[in-house]
């Protein structure tokens, strides 16, 4: 099967688009992926690309093809207006000429934000007439108006009308959420189209020389890896570890960076948290195993808004895949999946005296206790969200063959 996947964001920038076409040439398939120069998240283009350079790139046996793109620079409300549109415009130049010059049999829209992204896909679909399956990784327009705090009701409603035009020009609807239903039906008559597929991940729960990483605190661990930014809401984050200063066997620890960062280190040396909070920077994925290992949890949250509430975060796959209990400060489908698979606790997101209160009970229960609880999260990894599980899942919606 010949597969044109068309994203914005693809290798060497880190997103799941990465896997399904790496997987899919494993597998025997024709696939070609139409993407931008690669900027993110730096907002620099990669050394070695550029106007006359890896404009087209054969890697582990996909055909990429990259269109210009503004780079999102620091990634300012204009600059990423700009990259979100400048690529969409030149990516329609690339489409017209891949709709020409070779034949597919369907497209695959990986759709992050912006959703725009899906207009290249529709030219190649329009002249090809193959069909084109819609990956929904962010609500549109919701995202923008939760994630980006825009409230002008021209540009929401414009983005709308982009939205249905997307689902109503799709075969398929592929959701990484269940409470995205609700969303995209509402738009219109598409409930038939919806089809879950979930996110996935690589399990980081596996034997093997430790990688070197900075020495940790001692004590019970409450570990948060990934980005420090606003969505996660560390302000009610360390309000919790504030609450808990009287609690000096138990310690907070980051891994990550991100531009909330400045702000938490100087909340701890306001708050006198030295001893309680541990910022340890950013590390390599293949770091990752090694501090989860030391970890006794892992800490998961996000803000009290809409959009979030209807996410599953890849950070919960994760720390399943690692099968450490977690314990959750969030809303809607990661809240229900941790009750569902058994894997920790939760409260409400905001709610930073009820997560006290759960790192306070969590640390008094046995390692076995807590052990029972991250295999339960493995196992149901292992069941749902295990790359090669879903991989081939994706094959059976397209209903290709090689």
């Amino acid at each position: 099967m010949r597969l044109l996947i068309v994203t914005q964001f693809f290798y060497p920038e880190n997103f799941k688009s990465n896997d399904v076409a790496f997987e899919l040439a494993k597998k025997g398939y024709k696939v070609s992926v139409l993407t931008g120069l690669p900027n993110y998240p730096k907002g620099k283009v990669y050394k070695g690309y550029g106007l006359f350079r890896k404009r087209i790139e054969k890697v582990d046996g996909v055909t990429i093809y990259r269109s210009l793109v503004v780079p999102r620079g620091k990634g300012s409300g204009l600059m990423l207006a700009l990259n979100y549109f400048s690529w969409a415009f030149f990516a329609s130049f690339w489409a017209l000429f891949l709709a020409f010059r070779h034949r597919y049999d369907a497209i695959l829209v990986h759709e992050t934000s912006p959703i725009t992204q899906g207009f290249p896909a529709l030219i190649v679909r329009r002249i090809q007439k193959i069909p084109m399956y819609f990956w929904v990784l962010d609500l549109w327009p919701e995202s923008l108006q939760s994630a980006g705090g825009v409230n002008n009701k021209f540009v929401l409603g414009f983005f709308a009308r982009i939205a249905k035009l997307m689902y109503s020009r799709s075969k398929k609807i592929l959701v990484t959420s269940k409470g995205f239903y609700d969303s995209i039906v509402s738009k219109g008559p598409y409930a038939q189209k919806i089809v879950y597929f979930p996110n996935w991940d690589v399990s980081l729960c596996y034997d093997g020389a430790d990688y070197p990483i900075p020495s940790l605190p001692q004590g019970f661990l409450v570990m948060y890896a990934g980005n420090i930014g606003e969505a996660q809401d560390f302000d009610n984050i360390l309000q919790a570890a504030l609450l808990l200063k009287e609690h000096p066997a138990i310690k907070f620890v980051f891994v990550g960076d991100g531009r909330k960062r400045p702000w938490v280190e100087s909340f701890i040396r306001e708050h006198g948290l030295e001893e309680k909070v541990f910022l340890l920077g950013q590390h390599p994925r293949d770091a990752m195993p090694s501090f989860f290992r030391r970890a006794d949890v892992m800490l998961l949250a996000l803000k009290d808004e809409l959009i979030f509430g209807l996410t599953v975060p890849a950070k919960l796959q994760s720390y399943m895949a690692a099968a450490k209990p977690v314990v959750a400060m969030i809303n809607g489908e990661a809240r229900n999946l941790i009750s569902e698979s058994m894997c920790g606790y939760s409260c409400g997101a905001g709610d930073y005296r009820s997560l006290c209160s759960l790192v306070s009970k969590m640390s008094e229960l046995s390692k076995d206790e807590l052990s029972a609880m991250g295999n339960n999260g493995y196992r149901y990894f292992m069941e749902h969200f295990e790359r090669e599980h879903c991989i081939s899942n994706f094959c059976q919606i397209i209903g290709g063959s090689v």
